[in-house]
């Protein structure tokens, strides 16, 4: 069986086009999709209070607390679903969760 290039497949491919039983034989990623689209909650970094102790990093599922050198940066927000963990283990209060799919940013933008 050849690897099915995922990247390829979208939800207007003809069927002609899928493998039986839509089966995909290659690898997978999520950072081919924009997961975090429905996300309800949202995780809200406040760098003021940040020590960067990166207790958040490792516990997210979702990867989406990007670190650069040794310190992390605002959430991926195209990949977070918003699932709160980071802002459980956070010991100083860096991250809270608030009752919206979009960040506060992006809601000022639209």
């Amino acid at each position: 069986m050849a690897a099915t290039d995922i990247t390829k497949i979208t939800e207007k491919s003809p069927w002609q086009d899928i493998t039986e039983g839509n089966q995909i034989y290659g690898q997978g990623t999520s950072k081919l999709f924009n997961t975090g689209e429905w996300r309800t909650n949202t995780p809200i970094f406040d760098s003021e209070k940040c020590t960067q102790c990166l207790l958040c990093t490792p516990v997210c599922p979702d990867s989406s607390i990007p670190v650069i050198d040794c310190k992390r940066q605002d959430f991926d927000y195209d990949h977070c679903k918003g699932c709160g963990i980071c802002a459980k283990v956070c010991p100083f209060g860096a991250i809270t969760m608030v009752d919206s799919p979009l960040p506060i940013k992006e809601k000022e933008e639209q």
